[in-house]
């Protein structure tokens, strides 16, 4: 039987970044894949997909957002701001910036509006989201990551000192910090170290790595949800950071 691989999926301009790897994080893959859906028709049959993007979307929020970013922010220290609230289906749906503010303002309590960051990757949300209900027997597959959670799990359960940009550039001591965690968890050197492919940048692929870490963990039981028990969409499915 052929070992069983999981994959660390994060956005990137390409589409998305996914990290093939398999039993003792050996053999990694890289690779920019446009469509979501294709990383299941990979050759790679990842058992596992471990992805940063919300999953499960709420009628209403509150002024945090969704659980899974209420329960993960006091883990974070200085790196919680990389948690962004996540608004309603309905603002997540909207097709433009005005539109999803108006409904985001309608749908929260106390009433906010939609951040331009987060607009930007709405159309990635919908992707998933679309797919999973589409295709709910792959719903007990993809699970839903934050990659500062992540790394966050991987450096003993403590919130990283630094972070891996700052002013939107890559910080080398981040970046060279996050490295080292993934060599103590199993990754080559190698791995950690390749040029990002084309369509991605370097944290995309640290980040990707770090997913794809939290998968395995998930592979073998031992991944906690955050919130635990994960709570649940209008659709059933689950809403819950995992680490």
């Amino acid at each position: 039987m052929t070992p069983a691989r999981v994959a660390g999926v994060d956005g990137c301009r390409g589409g998305w970044i996914a990290a093939f790897v398999g039993p003792d994080h050996e053999g990694v893959r890289l690779r920019v894949i446009e469509h979501f859906t294709d990383i299941f028709a990979a050759p790679e049959a990842p058992r596992i997909v471990a992805v940063d993007i919300p999953i499960g979307l709420p009628a209403y929020t509150g002024s945090r957002g969704r659980g899974p970013e209420r329960a993960v922010r006091p883990l974070l220290g200085d790196r919680q701001s990389s948690v962004f609230a996540v608004p309603s289906r309905a603002a997540i749906y909207a097709q433009d910036y005005r539109e999803a503010c108006r409904l985001a303002w309608e749908t929260s309590h106390p009433p906010k509006k939609v951040s331009k960051q987060l607009f930007m990757i709405a159309p990635k949300i919908r992707e998933v989201d679309e797919m999973l209900r589409n295709a709910p027997s792959l719903a007990s597959r993809v699970f839903e990551v934050h990659p500062e959670v992540a790394f966050w799990r991987l450096n003993g359960n403590r919130a990283l000192p630094e972070p891996k940009k700052v002013k939107g550039r890559p910080f080398a001591p981040g970046l060279a910090l996050r490295r080292g965690l993934l060599a103590r968890h199993g990754f080559s050197e190698a791995a950690s170290e390749m040029a990002a492919p084309s369509g991605a940048a370097i944290d995309d692929l640290l980040d990707a790595l770090a997913c794809a870490a939290i998968a395995r963990r998930v592979l073998a039981g031992v991944a906690v949800p955050f919130p635990d028990p994960p709570l649940r969409d209008e659709f059933g499915l689950p809403m819950a950071i995992w680490a």
